[in-house]
């Protein structure tokens, strides 16, 4: 069992490839360092994705992302090396990464990265009613 950071993204196989479906998470404490002054960097990660065939693993994502704690990378590469590390490991159908991090010299970055596999086209978005407690739809 790894108890240390490792840069490998481990996969398993897609229990229901046949259909589009959303794997969302949230990643909160992420941490890299400043290139330019060596001072940590912490944000949040969120990672949305439609498997194909593959999925990852949650510990190895784990370990991966604690991989970044002593590595200077702004914050738009880490973001997009992070995404196109996932892709390569999964080939997912469609794959959002979105890197919000916390203040630093009075500013807040966010980077928003996206990957869509070719010819992959969602499935037009279904808005369904809710019903209240009076059996009502609203």
């Amino acid at each position: 069992m790894a108890t240390k950071p490792q840069k490998i993204l481990e996969t398993f196989d897609n229990p229901s490839s046949g259909r589009d479906y959303q794997i969302h998470m949230e990643i909160p404490e992420f941490t890299c360092l400043c290139p330019k002054t060596g001072q940590p960097d912490f944000a949040t990660l969120i990672l949305d994705y439609i498997p194909d065939k593959k999925c990852v693993e949650l510990k190895s994502l784990k370990l991966y992302i604690w991989s970044y704690r002593d590595e200077g990378a702004f914050h738009d590469a880490v973001t997009n090396k992070i995404l196109d590390d996932l892709v390569a490991a999964m080939k997912p159908r469609y794959l959002r990464l979105v890197a919000r991090f916390y203040v630093r010299g009075g500013i807040f970055t966010n980077v928003i990265a996206d990957y869509r596999k070719k010819g992959w086209k969602p499935e037009p978005a279904i808005t369904l009613r809710e019903f209240d407690a009076q059996s009502n739809y609203r």
